[in-house]
Order: structure tokens, then sequence, then C-alpha cells
């Protein structure tokens, strides 16, 4: 495994942690659970959908796998940008977060294209 697939795995983990955390400061009302909840599988399956990817044997399954954590990721932007908007959550965490989701699916983006 090179060292970039290791960083981006690890900086993948990171803000699955991330979400979690933050998804446990949510308010617990019908609001602050769904988009939670919404949050909490996106931004962990971009994780573990990468995890799979690693483990691919071919270019086309690891861009299939690569795909859906791009999608992940993406779902976690669209999430964070709503509870922005509403005002839910630590607004300083939720920029902290959509910046690193932001770099996250450029790098995820990048890489799907150089496999193509």
């Amino acid at each position: 495994m090179s060292g970039k697939k290791f960083d981006l795995e690890n900086r993948l983990v990171d803000f699955a942690a991330n979400i979690v955390m933050f998804c446990k400061d949510l308010p617990r009302d019908i609001t602050g659970e769904y988009y939670g909840n919404q949050l909490l599988r996106s931004g962990g399956s971009a994780a573990l959908n990468f995890g799979e990817a690693q483990g691919t044997n071919s270019d086309r399954d690891y861009i299939n796998k690569a795909g859906l954590s791009l999608k992940e990721l993406k779902e976690s932007r669209v999430n964070l940008k709503i509870l922005t908007k509403v005002h839910y959550g630590n607004p300083n965490k939720i920029q902290e977060l959509l910046d690193e989701v932001e770099q996250l699916i450029k790098i995820m983006a990048t890489i799907i294209k150089n496999k193509q």
C-alpha cells in the first residue's frame, strides 16, 4: 500500500470520527435525529467504501467503490450545508467539517479520474 492511500484512508477515518463526535452534540429533536443519523451513515460510509476499494482486483471495481465513497462525501457535504442553514450544531465545527469534506471530494474525484 502506498503512503498516499494510507494517508487518505486516515483522513477518511478521521472525518468519520469527527462526524460521530459532531452528531453526538446535535439537538435530540426530530431534525437533529434525522439529519444526524443521515450524516452518521454517509460520513462513515465514505471511509468504509474506500476501504473496500483498496481490496479490489480491477480498476473497474476500484472506480465503482471509490465512486460510492465520493457519492457519500457529497451527501455529507449537502447535509452539513442544510444543518448550517437551519443553525443546527456548532457553526465552527460545521465549517471545519465542510472544509475537510470539500478537500476529500476533490481528492477522491481526482483519484477516480486518474484511474479511468
